[in-house]
């Protein structure tokens, strides 16, 4: 019923409402820790000012060809406000209920570590000037620090499982956070084409140690968060080999679709420093990559 859904949004939007100011205050001391260390990229300006001429592509209009430019040579050329210059960068956390696991009732999940680290990051790119939003949500990029409260009230409506298709700007970039320990083929479907477009992407895989080390022994009751079948095993200890094979493949494939597209692909362990992921991350984002 309309009413009723209403009030679960209603209750929901409470819920993150209470939440996002403490989130707000980790993700902002996090980037605070990486800002010493870093300079910010490139960021001409606003506006409509003209920035350069550079070559014509099959992305873009006939009608942005500056012909006087162009008779100069043999080549076609566009002309490039400041404005264009300015990359866009879209964010992206998986909504999908395995997020929400964590090993020990002191360390955070993977949720709320992914959104630390895309509002530290979008902190850091706010705070160059960039302009910045949510894949998904429908809002164009934008630059400012209000941006960062929208964002944290978007996370709550976060896409499950893969990122929704979208077209996005020519040259922008893309970020996804995510455990990604779904199937590959459907994330390698859905990284190819943004990278067709032109965008240039990066994977950050955020994972409990638990999930990485199977730390389990005896008899143990797997439970899954998104519905499976839940599993009793007699010696946990006795898989952990193979399980610990079978993720590093897995992890593997997730770097072989990153490569594919000339992404970047990294890995997050929720019980490390923050700061640390976050940083990488911020230098992957300024690598000029081909296509």
């Amino acid at each position: 019923m309309p009413e009723a859904d209403a009030v679960v949004r209603q209750h929901r939007a409470e819920e993150l409402g209470a939440a996002f100011p403490p989130l707000l205050v980790a993700a902002e001391r996090v980037a605070n820790a990486v800002a010493q260390g870093v300079h910010g990229r490139r960021r001409i300006g606003q506006g409509d000012t003209f920035w350069q001429f550079r070559p014509y592509s099959q992305n873009d209009a006939a009608s942005r060809i500056d012909w006087r430019a162009s008779a100069k040579s043999s080549r076609l050329y566009v002309r490039e406000t400041e404005w264009e210059a300015a990359q866009s960068v879209w964010l992206w956390r998986d909504g999908s209920a395995s997020m929400d696991y964590a090993s020990a009732a002191d360390r955070p999940t993977k949720r709320e570590s992914a959104d630390i680290l895309l509002l530290a990051l979008a902190s850091l790119l706010l705070r160059g000037g960039e302009r910045v939003t949510l894949l998904g949500s429908g809002a164009p990029p934008n630059s400012g620090r209000a941006v960062l409260t929208r964002l944290a009230l978007g996370l709550d409506d976060a896409h499950a499982g893969l990122p929704p298709a979208a077209i996005l700007p020519r040259d922008s970039q893309l970020v996804l956070f995510g455990d990604f320990l779904g199937p590959l083929e459907p994330l390698d479907a859905a990284v190819s084409a943004f990278a067709a477009r032109g965008v240039s992407g990066h994977l950050l895989q955020i994972l409990d140690p638990a999930e990485e080390t199977l730390p389990f022994a005896g008899r143990v009751r797997f439970e899954g968060l998104e519905g499976e079948a839940p599993i009793l095993m007699s010696r946990a200890e006795s898989v952990r080999d193979a399980y610990v094979e079978k993720l590093a493949a897995h992890r593997a494939g997730l770097a072989a679709i990153a490569r594919a597209a000339h992404w970047s692909f990294a890995t997050h362990r929720t019980d490390r420093p923050a700061p640390q992921a976050l940083l990488g991350l911020f230098n992957a984002l300024a690598v000029p990559r081909g296509f």
